[in-house]
């Protein structure tokens, strides 16, 4: 991969993790003396760089070479090896808003999206699953699993604007339209608007999934009458028991969480 990238003309230095979490000081390192980052990997990966770099000049590209891929849907980035240098090398830069989450037991910003509930626990049956079907039946065969013994929880969202309170199954945080390996949770979602789209669902059946889940690859389920998008540049989100936070498809935390927009906060390489 290394090979076909210089003969493609994209050459540099190269920095690899050993273990979770250290390309956030590398690319932190990186970012000092280098004005363009290219990540190889998936939105995990991608998510560590971003917390290296967020709220710097540096410029990021990508080479997809993971699962979801839900971070290079949302802006266009092909998944063709030789087509994803090319636009390393000659993409027009556009500088993005981030979300950052804080949450029981740290913090973390994200690119494109963040959630509380049951797709917490997805996330992280997917990440213990093997994914030699690809992403999305992974991410799929996950939703079921954890849907059949999933009970809805009283959560209290404060959003800029008001507050809702209820049973919810999962509150969808989404500066991007994609997420899940391929579910495009947040059709109307803008990554430059200042505002996330926060998908709340509601107190769902195991009969509303059956009829429902299918829709959320093309972002049909928005029209369902327990679930609503509220635009908000905040929401802070508790629960009467605990609940999984993740980001960017990885496990992070447990609820209480607050989620902020950080303005034009990443420059990332997309398609002119």
């Amino acid at each position: 991969m290394h090979a076909r990238a210089e003969a493609l003309g994209l050459r540099g230095e190269v920095f690899l993790s050993k273990r979770p979490g250290d390309l956030v000081e590398l690319a932190r390192t990186a970012a000092s003396d280098h004005d363009l980052l290219v990540v190889v990997g998936g939105d995990g990966t991608l998510n560590e760089v971003v917390n290296g770099v967020a709220g710097t000049s540096v410029e990021l590209a990508i080479l997809p070479a993971g699962t979801g891929q839900d971070f290079g849907r949302t802006y266009g980035i092909p998944t063709r090896f030789d087509d994803a240098v090319r636009l390393a090398l000659e993409g027009a830069a556009t500088t993005i808003d981030l979300g950052h989450a804080t949450f029981a037991g740290g913090e973390r910003y994200f690119a494109n999206v963040g959630s509380v509930g049951m797709s917490g626990a997805v996330a992280k049956r997917a990440n213990s699953m093997s994914k030699a079907l690809g992403g999305r039946a992974t991410f799929y065969y996950a939703l079921v699993r954890e849907f059949v013994t999933w009970q809805n929880t009283e959560v209290t969202m404060t959003f800029d604007t008001g507050e809702r309170r209820g049973p919810m199954h999962d509150v969808i945080v989404a500066n991007g339209q994609w997420h899940g390996g391929g579910m495009r949770l947040a059709p109307d979602a803008r990554f430059d608007d200042g505002l996330f789209d926060v998908v709340v669902i509601g107190d769902v059946s195991k009969l509303d999934f059956v009829t429902t889940s299918p829709k959320l690859y093309k972002g049909g389920h928005v029209g369902h009458p327990r679930v609503e998008v509220v635009r908000s540049a905040s929401v802070a989100i508790d629960a009467a028991r605990p609940l999984p936070v993740e980001v960017e498809g990885e496990p992070v935390g447990t609820t209480p969480v607050r989620f902020e927009i950080v303005p034009r906060a990443l420059r990332v390489r997309v398609p002119r």
